[in-house]
């Protein structure tokens, strides 16, 4: 369990940002033809859905997401269902969101985000793919393995690391959570879960040292 009583020293903190700055895509957004909101613990994702909606970058879009461990008590009804109120309540119309609600992890959302589309008639060349701001690396290495046919086009909610720790309150919890995502794009490949990435000298360094420190509550195990 994450120890908010322990202070983050000024290295880890600048450690944690290489990373996250890592997990950006820096994409620029431009028209595609469907997005997809990645199911989460972060309503955030909902919500820049919707003013990407109301941009006019996409005509529809697919919440795609069941529940986690970490999300059952805060979206008891689903993650996709609670994205797609929220999306509603900031003027998406509902007949311009497809629900994909059993999604179980990251490959899950792609496929089955693919499959809701092709059975709604939707021909998809590009998708904005749209997620918490530390998972764009990883949804785009994921949707590279599983949807090799699309164009993907990552986006966040334009948070700094620390307006993102401010919008958690637990800055230990967000670099474990950045922490585990980047143990993802490290070992996914491997087991079939997504394409390798390139990660640079001092971003794998930082993340040894953030795990030796105890950042490690979102590892896998082993």
């Amino acid at each position: 369990m994450t120890d908010a009583r322990i202070a983050v020293t000024d290295a880890q903190r600048a450690d944690a940002e290489l990373i996250w700055d890592y997990h950006q895509m820096q994409h620029r957004l431009r028209p595609c033809s469907a997005a997809i909101g990645l199911g989460s613990h972060d309503l955030g994702v909902a919500t820049f859905a919707a003013e990407l909606y109301r941009a006019g970058l996409f005509p529809v879009l697919v919440f795609s997401g069941a529940n986690s461990p970490t999300t059952a008590e805060r979206f008891p009804r689903g993650e996709a269902v609670h994205y797609a109120e929220q999306a509603m309540a900031l003027d998406v119309p509902r007949s311009s969101i497809i629900i994909e609600p059993c999604a179980k992890n990251t490959g899950d959302n792609i496929t089955m985000s693919r499959q809701a589309l092709e059975q709604a008639g939707i021909e998809t060349s590009s998708v904005l793919l749209i997620s918490k701001p530390y998972m764009e690396r990883r949804a785009y290495v994921t949707c590279r393995k599983f949807w090799p046919e699309v164009e993907p086009v990552c986006a966040s909610e334009p948070l700094s690391f620390d307006d993102y720790v401010k919008s958690i309150g637990d800055e230990r919890l967000v670099i474990d959570m950045l922490v585990g995502d980047l143990q993802r794009v490290i070992e996914y490949p491997r087991l079939g879960f997504a394409i390798a990435q390139h990660i640079p000298d001092q971003v794998t360094a930082a993340y040894h040292r953030l795990t030796d420190a105890g950042f490690d509550s979102r590892l896998l195990k082993r």
